[in-house]
């Protein structure tokens, strides 16, 4: 696995989403539930950052149309979008924490 650190530990509060670009890509950590997850920051359906959204129940709403995508799945649970979106794994390394994008835990076998 290819892990690149995307925050401090202490850059996360809980249900707040943050947006981080790790590499080239832009990534939504969320913290809840006791759990840090990692989630690609776009919407599948339209290009909205998925960031500004709210968290709720390990899920994460885009604003602009309510689609609530699983946290751990990447799976959208509402319309209008029908595609799940990449999650990544994520590890805690003393305070900072870490993604690996090369290894989505969605991606197709």
């Amino acid at each position: 696995m290819s892990w690149a650190v995307a925050c401090a530990v202490a850059e996360l509060e809980t249900d707040i989403p943050l947006s981080v670009e790790v590499g080239d890509e832009l990534v939504a950590l969320v913290s809840t539930a006791g759990e840090v997850f990692a989630i690609r920051d776009e919407c599948s359906h339209a290009r909205v950052m998925l960031s500004l959204g709210e968290v709720d129940d390990c899920t994460l709403e885009c604003f602009a149309h309510g689609s609530r995508f699983d946290l751990r799945t990447g799976e959208p649970l509402d319309l209008p979008a029908t595609q799940p979106v990449p999650v990544y794994p994520v590890r805690i390394e003393g305070d900072e924490v870490l993604v690996d994008l090369a290894n989505p835990l969605n991606q197709e076998s």
